[in-house]
């Protein structure tokens, strides 16, 4: 009996965007398996293309990865800015509406949450990956920014963003790594970031 596409695992290319098909197929791999956990050649077959047709995408295996990486900064920063304009009532609801976002965001998509990170150290080498990352603490720095009483100096904007990332970054590390005991529903999380908004911004 033949195997059918689901059981097979197997997401067969049919036509469009044979790049954007194969990241899309790494990236579900990475949320399997880990960033080291595949193979270029089990992602083909994976994607139900030949073994060579990654390869007149990508040079080789980082690159595609970096690629899937590069789309989840993509993707985070542009729903932490729609959570922050979406956010209403209390000046600060944007600014715990961030840390709301970043923290599901590693929940939903942990292995390319920790793949983002783990690329980190090549940042200096990698103006995109540095330019993508910027661009996401920009948007941390404009709500504190709106937040603060204008003519603020950026260094205190800067401190304080970083204070802000410093605790959320941990935060969602610790939740998806199960390393603590509180029990937070979404409603109590929320209530959490809030707190911690307040006393970074006070």
């Amino acid at each position: 009996m033949e195997k059918t596409e689901k059981q097979s695992g197997k997401t067969p290319y049919h036509h469009g965007d044979l790049r954007a098909h194969l990241v899309e197929t790494v990236r579900l791999l990475v949320e399997e398996k880990g960033a080291d956990g595949f193979s270029i050649s089990e992602a083909a077959r994976r994607a139900g293309v030949s073994s060579a047709a990654p390869y007149k995408h990508f040079g080789d295996r980082n690159e595609i990865v970096r690629a899937v990486a590069l789309g989840g900064i993509e993707r985070m920063r542009a729903e932490m800015d729609a959570a922050a304009q979406g956010a209403k009532g209390d000046p600060i609801a944007p600014i715990a509406a961030l840390g709301m976002c970043y923290a599901a965001f590693a929940r939903r998509e942990t292995g390319v949450f920790r793949l983002m990170f783990g690329l980190t150290k090549g940042h200096d080498e990698d103006p995109e990956l540095q330019a993508l990352g910027d661009a996401c603490f920009d948007v941390v720095k404009r709500e504190v920014r709106a937040f603060m009483p204008e003519g603020t100096p950026e260094a205190e904007i800067e401190r304080r963003s970083y204070m802000l990332h410093m605790f959320v970054h941990g935060h969602a590390f610790l939740e998806i790594d199960a390393k603590h005991d509180l029990d937070l529903s979404p409603d109590q999380e929320a209530l959490l970031m809030l707190d911690v908004a307040q006393r970074v911004m006070r």
